[in-house]
């Protein structure tokens, strides 16, 4: 297989070794056609940029009275009812978005199989497929069903997807067969648009045509999967497509009645309950903006911005470009979802600097991997999983935000931690400075811009609101020259810092640059920021809304700062800066256009899972099926789980990953540990599935972020993806920790000095951790230091896990004392029970169950209210009737079960704590003892010496 220049095309799908084709390959395709296709293709990746401001923005309904009777009367002309509207319902917007995102993906990723030995195997798939098509028309024909059409359009669509595959062709070009396969996938897709009028007079009984268009939109949309991300989801959802067709033939286990074409149809594709389900809106209505407004960010200049302030801060620290790359990863995740876009923007820099101060190659490449999964995690723009759980959780965009934070420090500082001992295991040190400065003016330099930040976001915290109060609806006005007024001044102090050049990384001679007028020259970049954080968390608007606002801030700062900038340094090139401006806007448009086309793939591809899973009722059966493997342990059921993740993740991108898992898995975990006593709540499953499903850009062989990160350090990927999960243990710990300890994500915090206590024991903790798995402290550590390091960590993790053993935690009352201790509880509170019996199946149980008793009444009510009905003798209590669908019945109760104990928590008990003070006297220890031998060592290597 080879490109347009005759180049061979390595079967890990990098061409050459330039890592920007690599990004090229995964998200944006990798086409670069000229001409008239060009020029199309941007276009069309401009149009759906606009489209989705329009839909986010409040405009539409603005205009929607004026312009609506003018389009209704131009549509009315060619006969027929007409209900066009410039405001768009969910439904027809994500059609709109879907349409898109097919037309990109068949136009701009090129159709043939990237690794050539995979080519006739997946041509032969088509062509199997195709005859099964064709088969199936033919039986439905001769029966005289009008749905043998359908199976015809299928096996001519898989026919040419087979072709397309099977025939390379250079990337400058885009062929005939993609341009009549975009034309059918967008019109598939925008079908729901076109009638969905008439698609909502009659809900459940598709005409011939809707069959065909859903048999050969689906068709369409593996192939679209199969080259925007790979062979992987286009397997799993074939097969939980071919299963909603099998069940009857299915085992016993897995066996339901099966669907008909019309059924499954209607179910996946004219609905909003499959393809166009919860996980296409979320990528319609958030995830766009997100990504636009990050796309723009980038042109703006944000991304050189912040690579450099990361090492003007930190370049001079020892193993400082290795510490600057983690930084700048993190500050590059709010403007880049991808981390292999992420690992290309700041490693092409970060990572020959980090070989020149003595980083290998592979541990150069793992540290940037590991800098830039991660930077997915960090808020307040996080990856696309991140908004799907806004609404698979319920929860808002913000408490999300909030209970992301935590972990996503500890994960960094953990990164930045290892990095630095790495640094110290070989006597590395940092790059020079240009200027050198005492330490304490720079901690005093420091120390008065966090202050001065700190001020300067209470005074706009609290005077916006006093403005409000007292300005009432002109309160808005005044907030935007006020935000005018603060971008003139950040530009002012911008034009007078030199100009951003990004140095070259394999010059011999290179110096950090200075740091106050490198932070001084982008500051600008941060308002959109604060804006769109405002909208969230202060005004509360929705996530699509508040991106909204934030991007038209970006829009507007990129057209006027480089003409405005020019005019406070009066270099006379005002004209030109702004033809630049436009330049970036449009450019960046299209670039956050098409870095969409993947993740609107995803997202439509998982539906078909979602909708199977709704359909035919296997999750259920998962449910049974895990709980049997994981023997009712809820610890072996999260490694599973990862386990499940990481294996998914060798294929899969982060977002699909997340959302087969979460549909899976997240409900059965939740169960499971209310089962064993414990609440875990939803969110913290949510985020334990997304942190596993990051593993996938890292994990070897397939893992793309470490092919881009060695092509850069010239290094083997699959040692660099191997060293970057042995730094990636601090973020493969953390969910785990926090399932049980779910303070971690702020939840159950009820004050400050608990606040306090929870992020001080958390970084602690976090960095014995490194320390432990390091095998180095203040040196080297000997294998039973390493083995104290991990206790204290543990125990600054899970302090509960020691003081239960010693007071536990619940107190035993008797069965006789239930109605009491019922009638006791507050509103909401849970109750929890240890039952024992026998199930339906005749298996014999007993679980600790936890059931929410609602709000105050009698026992007896807030019992029912439960789901039970009890009787209560003397010695004992007795399940006599448990109500069908309640909360009882999904913990597993059963009619004829005992009560044998009855919980309620023990209010005398220790505090957590107390655990904290022995294991920093162990940690003291530790420190001490390396300390006498690190001052011992030198003599030794001295005398050794003579």
């Amino acid at each position: 297989m080879s490109d347009a220049k005759g180049a061979q095309v390595p079967a890990n799908g990098i061409e050459g070794e330039n890592p920007q084709d690599l990004v090229a390959v995964a998200d944006t395709g990798a086409r670069n056609p000229g001409g008239f296709s060009a020029k199309l293709l941007f276009g069309v990746a401009i149009a759906w940029s606009l489209f989705q401001l329009w839909i986010a923005s409040p405009l539409p309904f603005m205009v929607a009275p004026v312009i609506d009777p003018l389009l209704r009367g131009f549509f009315g002309i060619f006969g027929g009812e007409s209900r066009a509207s410039v405001v768009f319902n969910s439904t027809q917007a994500r059609a709109i978005h879907l349409a898109f995102a097919l037309f990109l993906a068949f136009t701009a990723f090129p159709g043939a199989i990237r690794r050539t030995a995979s080519l006739p195997i997946f041509a032969a798939i088509y062509v199997i497929a195709a005859l099964g098509f064709a088969y199936y028309a033919v039986v439905l024909a001769m029966g005289g069903n009008a749905q043998w059409m359908a199976f015809t359009a299928m096996t001519a669509i898989a026919l040419l997807a087979a072709y397309s595959a099977w025939k390379p062709t250079p990337l400058d070009t885009v062929p005939r067969v993609d341009w009549v396969l975009a034309a059918a996938a967008a019109f598939c897709a925008a079908y729901l648009y076109i009638f969905y009028y008439d698609l909502a007079r009659r809900p459940g009984a598709p005409t011939l045509f809707d069959l065909v268009v859903a048999g050969a939109g689906m068709v369409l949309l593996l192939e679209a999967t199969r080259r925007a991300l790979g062979p992987a989801l286009l397997c799993i959802a074939a097969i939980f497509l071919f299963y909603t067709f099998a069940g009857p033939y299915m085992p016993d286990m897995i066996s339901h009645r099966g669907a008909s074409f019309q059924r499954a149809m209607s179910q996946q594709w004219l609905t909003a309950e499959g393809v166009f389900g919860i996980a296409l809106g979320v990528s319609t209505s958030f995830v766009f903006l997100f990504v636009l407004f990050g796309a723009l960010l980038d042109k703006a200049g944000a991304g050189n911005y912040f690579i450099k302030v990361a090492f003007a801060l930190l370049g001079h620290l020892r193993g400082g470009p290795a510490k600057a790359s983690v930084v700048a990863s993190a500050m590059t995740g709010i403007i880049s979802g991808s981390s292999i876009a992420n690992v290309v923007t700041t490693g092409t820099f970060t990572i020959p600097l980090m070989k020149r101060v003595g980083f290998s190659s592979e541990k150069a490449g793992a540290i940037e991997v590991a800098g830039s999964t991660n930077g997915q995690i960090t808020p307040p723009v996080m990856g696309a999983a991140a908004f799907l759980m806004v609404e698979y959780v319920g929860i808002t965009y913000v408490e999300v935000i909030r209970h992301a934070l935590l972990p996503a420090l500890l994960a960094y500082a953990g990164l930045i931690y290892l990095v630095h001992l790495e640094a110290l295991k070989q006597g590395l040190e940092g790059l020079p400075k240009r200027k050198i400065t005492p330490w304490f003016w720079s901690l005093f330099s420091f120390g008065i811009t966090l202050c001065s930040l700190i001020v300067l976001a209470a005074v706009v915290y609290y005077g916006v609101g006093w403005t409000r109060d007292v300005f009432g609806q002109t309160a808005s006005l005044i907030i935007l020259v006020a935000v005018f007024a603060a971008y003139l001044g950040l530009l002012w102090l911008s034009a007078r810092a030199p100009v951003l050049e990004l140095d070259d990384p394999n010059d011999p001679v290179l110096e950090l640059p200075e740091t106050g007028p490198t932070v001084r020259s982008g500051l600008h970049f941060l308002l959109p920021i604060i804006v769109l954080l405002w909208a969230l968390i202060v005004e509360r608007l929705s996530p699509g809304l508040s991106a909204f606002y934030a991007v038209a801030f970006m829009m507007f700062i990129l057209v006027t700062q480089r003409p405005i900038i020019a005019l406070m340094r009066r270099s006379g090139e005002i004209a030109a800066a702004t033809r630049q401006g436009f330049s970036e806007l449009v450019e960046g448009l299209a670039a956050g256009a098409r870095n969409m086309v993947g993740i609107g793939v995803a997202t439509a591809s998982a539906g078909i899972i979602v909708g199977t899973v709704a359909q035919t009722g296997i999750g259920a059966v998962l449910v049974e099926l895990v709980q049997f493997i994981s023997g009712g342990n809820l610890l072996l059921m999260l490694m599973l789980t990862a386990f499940f993740c990481i294996v998914l993740g060798l294929g899969l991108p982060t977002t699909a990953n997340y959302i087969i898992v979460a549909t899976l898995m997240a409900p059965v975990i939740v169960e499971l540990g209310t089962q064993q006593g414990l609440v875990v709540p939803l969110i913290a499953v949510h985020l334990f599935v997304f942190y596993f499903g990051l593993m996938a850009d890292a994990t070897p062989p397939v893992g793309l972020a470490a092919y881009a990160a060695a092509a850069v350090s010239r290094g083997d990927p699959i040692k660099t993806g191997l060293t970057s999960i042995t730094y990636d243990i601090r973020t493969i710990i953390l969910p785990f920790i926090f399932i049980f300890n779910t303070q971690l994500l702020l939840i159950g915090i009820d004050s400050w000095i608990t606040l306090v206590s929870v992020v001080v024991s958390g970084f602690i903790g976090m960095l014995a951790f490194a320390a432990g798995t390091h095998s180095y402290f203040i040196t080297r550590s000997k294998i039973y230091e390493s083995a104290i390091l991990l206790f204290v960590a543990f125990t600054m993790f899970r302090p509960d896990f020691w003081i239960d053993m010693i007071d536990p935690r619940y107190d035993e009352r008797p069965v006789a004392e239930l109605m009491e201790v019922v009638e006791s509880k507050p509103d909401n509170a849970f109750l929890r029970l240890e039952v024992s019996g026998f199930t339906m199946m005749g298996d014999e149980i007993t679980r600790i169950v936890m059931l929410n008793l609602g709000p105050q009444a009698p026992g007896a009510d807030r019992l029912r209210n439960a789901g039970l009905e009890v009787m209560v003798t003397d010695d004992q209590a007795q399940i006599m009737n448990v109500a069908f669908g309640s909360e009882a019945e999904r913990m597993g109760v059963d009619f004829g079960m005992n009560i044998n104990r009855v919980l309620v928590p023990n209010q005398d008990r220790m505090a957590d704590e107390i655990a904290y003070i022995p294991a920093l006297i162990l940690l003291g220890g530790v420190y001490y003892m390396q300390r006498r031998r690190r001052a011992t060592e030198p003599k030794k290597m001295s005398a050794t010496k003579a």
